[in-house]
């Protein structure tokens, strides 16, 4: 199927706009989650690695280390279906509280030779509230087969001194529907935005959302949900020792390293295209802040390794760097659908490629 969808599917799909492509892909995954008998029966054959336990990880349950990545299911219109795929949790978003259209299209530009995508998108998504109704209706009576994860970052039009209260906003509206949080301050594609991993926002920004997630759960009588942070590829070490000082302080679950990057390394320096690069490019600059995170933490602090993972390979040496998990989305746009159930059982059975 892998061979079949890189000659046959994936050439037929790059004829057509990278957007275009990907709202059909989101179109044909949320057909496939209204029909739940067969996508229980795809889970029986890609979501559990057979003799593999599941990974315990800040107190919630993962089948297996493969994750779909934020950026796929901007509104939470076909997380249903992930499961079935063979991902052991999955990430919608990144939402915002005020609706918003993103950046001027063209905005998605694939560079097939590379294995890489640029993208400018800019948040594009109906919203905190659209996507809440929608959550509520979905999860009505569904038992959920995979964490739930529910990645928020700061609209547009909100000016960067009123971000803490905009993130707030959204962490209101969907809290009771996420298994886990993100808190996004390293999109590329939001004037300002990765000006709140700095210390001028960061410790007023995280401390805020989790004093609201604290209240929340006293509140309610529930457990506090765990809260991630997801970086930028492009940090320095000190700014990433600022951060993991930050979200160690605040008691934070973890990490997600990395988001794209605005560096346009080797065949790409003449590359003219604004916007976050992604792909295999991103790779090792990925893993080495994986592994520097990992050693500055003593292990200690939970790492979910995203950037540049196309193969076994690569995915194992997020895991060897220490991350405990791992994300793809522009994997799954070069690899195919089957990518994370191969990716899994890789993982969970020591494939020879990366050991």
């Amino acid at each position: 199927m892998g061979k079949f969808y890189e000659s046959v599917v994936r050439p037929i799909m790059f004829r057509q706009d990278a957007e275009n492509a990907h709202e059909q892909g989101v179109s044909m995954m949320r057909g496939l989650s209204r029909l739940p008998w067969f996508c229980r029966l795809l889970e029986s054959r890609h979501l559990r690695p057979p003799n593999s336990k599941p990974i315990e990880l800040f107190g919630l349950q993962f089948p297996n280390r493969v994750g779909l990545a934020a950026g796929m299911d901007k509104n939470a219109a076909c997380w249903p279906a992930a499961a079935a795929f063979g991902f052991g949790h999955v990430e919608v978003g990144t939402v915002t509280f005020h609706r918003q259209p993103g950046n001027p299209r063209p905005r998605v530009f694939r560079y097939p030779e590379e294995e890489a995508v640029i993208n400018r998108l800019g948040f594009n998504n109906e919203g905190a509230e659209f996507v809440a109704k929608r959550l509520a209706k979905q999860l009505k009576g569904l038992k959920r087969r995979i964490p739930l994860g529910i990645n928020i970052g700061k609209s547009k039009i909100v000016d960067i001194e009123d971000a803490t209260e905009d993130y707030l906003k959204s962490f209101e509206l969907l809290a009771d529907y996420a298994d886990y949080f993100t808190i996004n301050v390293s999109s590329p594609n939001t004037p300002d935005l990765r000006k709140l991993q700095g210390a001028d926002h960061l410790p007023t920004l995280l401390g805020e959302i989790m004093n609201a997630n604290v209240s929340r759960s006293e509140k309610l009588g529930v457990d506090r949900l765990p809260i991630l942070l997801k970086i930028a590829p492009d940090l320095s070490f000190p700014e990433i020792d600022f951060i993991l000082e930050t979200i160690m302080g605040l008691g934070y679950a973890g990490i997600i390293a990395t988001n794209t990057t605005l560096a346009r390394p080797g065949s790409f320096a003449n590359v003219d295209q604004a916007g976050g690069l992604s792909g295999r490019p991103v790779n090792r600059m990925s893993t080495n802040i994986i592994r520097y995170i990992s050693k500055a933490t003593d292990r200690k602090l939970p790492i979910i390794g995203v950037g540049g993972i196309m193969d076994t390979e690569s995915a194992g040496e997020k895991i060897a760097a220490g991350a405990s998990l791992i994300q793809i989305y522009t994997g799954f746009i070069y690899r195919g659908p089957l990518f994370p159930h191969r990716l899994a059982w890789a993982l969970s059975h020591g494939h020879r490629d990366w050991i």
